[in-house]
């Protein structure tokens, strides 16, 4: 049998996100000791129940030792205080890379705190559910998604390279790109359409009682959709929203922008406005099929 990827991984969070990539290293990689960290006894016990994890504890200092491998799959409202906790005990050559959905916070907030002599390898699963919690996981939730690295200029290439075989490994296409750039993509492709899916909902939500419970009876597919959306965990996008906003405010300046001018056309019932920009987005739909992110 072919040595591991990785022979100690410690995951600082077994909620959606690590709790599948426990299971992908349990099916793909049984040679790898897995560590899970969390804050809650009832996750540290969910974690050895689903037998996703060789060893648990509350304290992340204890999980990273000895690690070859470190991946922070915690909120990113944690990262501040979980980076100063950890670095200390890292060992030499040891590679820590996190899932978060905002790039430049996740690397402002650790970048400061990591000595020198391990390798920070910032990236970010483009994958996910509605669910959360270690339950919710599942190994094939990130085949053929795309996981987005954001390496410093100084990161060494063997490490993003470590880095990308591991997500290969749970399936996914690897690419690499700026933070900065990272984050604007994701303003648009995922943050501002979960702002758009809880504004519509938190709408019904303010209905007065007899339409807001015909709303929900005669929800239509696109309601639904909106509200397995607004369904995420509130805590996560509390802090994508803030630790990202600059981009979404920019892109929700841009949306605000489009959305008055349609407004405007159903107002004064330009009909080939309308059409036209339907027709513009339908074809958006057809090229991410086409690119089998359906």
């Amino acid at each position: 049998m072919s040595a591991p990827l990785f022979e100690r991984v410690a995951l600082i969070g077994i909620g959606l996100i690590g709790s599948s990539l426990a299971r992908v290293l349990r099916r793909d990689s049984p040679g790898t000791t897995i560590v899970a960290c969390a804050r809650r006894a009832e996750t540290l016990e969910a974690a050895r129940r689903l037998g996703i994890a060789d060893a648990t504890t509350d304290d992340p200092a204890a999980a990273v030792r000895d690690a070859d491998l470190v991946v922070i799959a915690a909120p990113l409202s944690a990262y501040a205080e979980i980076g100063p906790r950890i670095a200390p005990h890292l060992r030499d050559g040891a590679i820590v890379t996190d899932v978060g959905s905002v790039k430049g916070a996740a690397i402002d907030a650790l970048q400061p705190t990591l000595p020198s002599h391990v390798h920070f390898v910032p990236g970010h699963p483009v994958a996910g559910t509605e669910h959360s919690g270690p339950e919710a996981g599942f190994a094939e939730m990130f085949r053929d998604r795309w996981c987005i690295l954001t390496p410093l200029p100084d990161t060494a290439p063997e490490a993003v390279a470590r880095v990308t075989a591991l997500w290969q490994l749970a399936g996914m296409r690897v690419a690499t790109m700026p933070a900065e750039h990272h984050d604007k993509v994701l303003a648009m492709t995922s943050h501002l359409p979960h702002l758009i899916a809880y504004t519509i909902v938190g709408t019904a939500t303010d209905l007065e009682d007899t339409l807001k419970s015909e709303v929900i009876a005669f929800s239509a597919g696109g309601f639904r959709d909106f509200t397995r959306i607004a369904a995420s965990d509130p805590v996560m996008w509390r802090d994508i929203f803030l630790a990202n906003r600059e981009a979404v405010l920019e892109m929700l300046q841009r949306f605000s922008e489009d959305l008055t001018a349609l407004q405007r056309a159903i107002r004064w019932g330009e009909g080939e406005t309308l059409e036209k920009r339907f027709a513009e987005t339908r074809a958006i739909r057809r090229s991410i099929i086409e690119a089998k992110q359906a």
